[in-house]
């Protein structure tokens, strides 16, 4: 495998933390679609406790805290994220009921059947889809909702490049039937699936990363590692611009029975 196709999982995880905390996202969406996603969820009120899994520096959860009612804690394994994290939250004024800790996902700090709702967008395939949902649905109150965004196959064939890219960087990709399916065996109702447009990945994610990418090539000059990141990065975007009809992002929200 040449440096151009390497996994990002192959990468050093300190190296990937510090270019990523210069992006407002860590992952394709918007704060159009956070809210789409939100329009599905019934029954939130000002006692609703909310976890977002993954949650990065907090992008698309300030947006969730903003237009939900409850108390949310954001998750992630990385101190640099949460950090920010709550850095926003004091910004934004949300400190009274928003805060972010530093934890797995596979080892959630939550009793079982205590929220009433779990986020996590662009961050599911961490602990893999399938395990994801299963693992976390002890944690729903019967009810309660779980709204995950994943990268789906749009199409039951693809070109031979993408296939080989995402069965490398992510085994567990798969079909929008199949990943219902998923959902439907794990003991959720499937209340709404839907394709992020476009732009969450052109706009949102790869455009802000034209200046990051120069930025961390200047710190880290002479650093080879660095250099064969962004030249992953770089790859992974010429590939969505490619292959894009393909393959991207899907909500998918289930209702716990």
């Amino acid at each position: 495998m040449n440096d151009e196709n390497k996994s990002i999982h192959e990468f050093d995880l300190e190296l990937i933390c510090e270019y990523f905390v210069n992006l407002e996202r860590q992952g394709p969406g918007s704060p159009e679609i956070t809210i789409k996603a939100l329009s599905f969820i019934d029954d939130l009120n000002d006692k609703s406790l909310i976890a977002d899994i993954g949650c990065g520096s907090g992008g698309q959860t300030m947006v969730l805290a903003q237009h939900a009612l409850g108390n949310v804690t954001g998750v992630d394994l990385f101190p640099i994220f949460i950090d920010l994290f709550n850095r926003n939250v004091e910004k934004l004024d949300l400190q009274n009921r928003v805060k972010g800790i530093v934890e797995s996902m596979d080892n959630l700090p939550f009793r079982n059947e205590e929220l009433d709702l779990m986020w996590s967008e662009g961050a599911i395939y961490n602990i893999g889809f399938e395990r994801g949902i299963n693992e976390w649905r002890k944690f729903l109150k019967t009810g309660g909702y779980i709204a995950v965004s994943e990268v789906s196959w749009f199409t039951e064939e693809r070109p031979a490049e993408i296939e080989e890219f995402w069965m490398d960087a992510y085994p567990e990709i798969d079909t929008i039937p199949n990943k219902v399916a998923q959902m439907q065996k794990a003991g959720y109702i499937p209340v709404a699936t839907f394709v992020l447009p476009e732009n969450c990945w052109t706009e949102n994610f790869y455009a802000p990363q034209v200046e990051a990418d120069k930025l961390f090539l200047e710190k880290n000059k002479g650093n080879k590692a660095a250099e064969e990141f962004i030249a992953n990065q770089r790859h992974e975007a010429h590939l969505y611009n490619k292959y894009k009809e393909y393959y991207g992002y899907v909500f998918y929200i289930g209702k716990k029975i």
